[in-house]
């Protein structure tokens, strides 16, 4: 056992890509138990947390969840890209303990003081920056540098939502929750937009297709998503949900369109390890849309954010842990069945839960019944990486 745990926290991806997945259950559970008792399908359970239970949902989904899959990623691709070496097992050690104790405050903020609550809570973001920019120094390329500008959004996100807990300001909760999952967002059309086409053309490269069948990115499309996505959240923050952050919704996700239209999605069908990413950028079009409909007077929006947030976020977390998990832990890229579920009970939580925005008598039944696919989702990720996440480097057969 202490080898395991020591294995853990030896690297980044090992560490916080097990604690998105053990966190997304719990969290799932958490957020069933209480619809459950709305519902009447269960006693009512006192809650530990300060804030509603819808709020702490989301925030927790956003600034928890989410940014353990950021952990894990930028910990782990980084010293790749800048050639730096890899973070110490002490370091962390040190931000996985910080991430852990943010959710730990934020879920019994009802006994803590909303100071205490910000503080721990907006620790982790700050120091896992500050050390990716340590290691991009080494080799600062304009395309990786805007990560950082993304996660000092992702930073002021937050600080906004704890503004209003700590009850400094009246009406910044939902500005900062909105702004957070539409810089998580951002991240995912920039970095997707390199991986998806690369890993699909690599893919057909080794499966012997000619290479006028390849892929394409169209470097003007590109630049499009780049500033649109820099764009978004920025304008969200400072000026929160209207025509002018409806209409670059809408731009980027028609963009995106345009992009994922080159990519060879009708050949990636054949591996659920590809097809992850792209429907992942599917459901980030088509979340873009809904919400930028919605944002100027169209559609619902509730529906929309659930689209990005556990269609796109959700997706795409899933599918990038579990690749990285089985390549950095030198196994085959190949996902196994229970991965290959997940990816796709994913996709439907997502649309269930859109669907069931519009319906009166069965809204209840579709949050339920999507967070149930939300549970088994992150949960079939648990049960097919744990032998990547907690066990030895596989050793290639000669």
């Amino acid at each position: 056992m202490t080898a395991v745990i020591a294995r853990v926290f030896s690297e980044g991806f090992r560490v916080f890509f097990l604690s998105a997945g053990l966190y997304g259950v719990f969290a799932g559970v958490a957020w069933g138990v209480w619809l459950a008792s709305l519902d009447g399908l269960m006693p009512y359970m006192e809650q530990s947390y300060a804030m509603p239970p819808v709020m702490w949902h989301a925030h927790e989904m956003i600034f928890g969840y989410a940014t353990a899959a950021l952990g894990g990623f930028f910990l782990t691709a980084v010293p790749n890209w800048t050639g730096a070496p890899e973070a110490r097992a002490r370091f962390i050690t040190l931000v996985a303990l910080i991430w852990m104790a943010g959710r730990l405050t934020v879920w019994f903020s009802g006994g803590l003081s909303p100071m205490v609550v910000a503080i721990v809570d907006l620790s982790f973001v700050p120091i896992l920056a500050l050390k990716i920019a340590s290691q991009l120094v080494r080799r600062p390329k304009p395309q990786n540098v805007v990560f950082l500008y993304l996660l000092v959004l992702v930073l002021a996100s937050n600080v906004m939502v704890h503004l209003e807990w700590m009850g400094v300001t009246v009406d910044t909760l939902n500005t900062g929750i909105r702004a957070g999952l539409l810089t998580l967002c951002s991240m995912i059309a920039i970095l997707g937009g390199r991986i998806t086409p690369a890993f699909t053309r690599n893919a057909m490269k080794r499966a012997g297709q000619p290479e006028a069948s390849w892929p394409v990115s169209v470097a003007w499309l590109d630049r499009a998503t780049m500033i649109l996505a820099l764009l978004l959240p920025l304008l969200v923050l400072a000026l929160d949900v209207g025509p002018l952050a409806g209409s670059v919704a809408l731009a980027m996700g028609g963009v995106q369109m345009m992009r994922m239209a080159r990519w060879r999605t009708g050949w990636a069908l054949r591996q659920p390890i590809l097809i992850a990413l792209h429907l992942g950028l599917g459901m980030l079009a088509l979340g873009l849309i809904l919400w930028g409909l919605a944002a100027i007077g169209m559609g619902n929006e509730i529906g929309a954010l659930h689209v990005l947030g556990i269609g796109c976020v959700g997706g795409m977390t899933l599918a990038v842990m579990s690749r990285a998990a089985l390549g950095h832990s030198g196994r085959p890229l190949v996902a196994p069945k229970p991965m290959a579920i997940a990816y796709g009970l994913m996709a439907v939580a997502a649309l269930v839960r859109w669907l069931g925005s519009g319906l009166a008598g069965g809204y209840m039944t579709a949050m339920l019944t999507a967070d149930g696919f939300w549970i088994a989702a992150t949960g079939l990720y648990l049960f097919a990486m744990w032998p990547a996440l907690t066990g030895p480097r596989a050793v290639k057969q000669t």
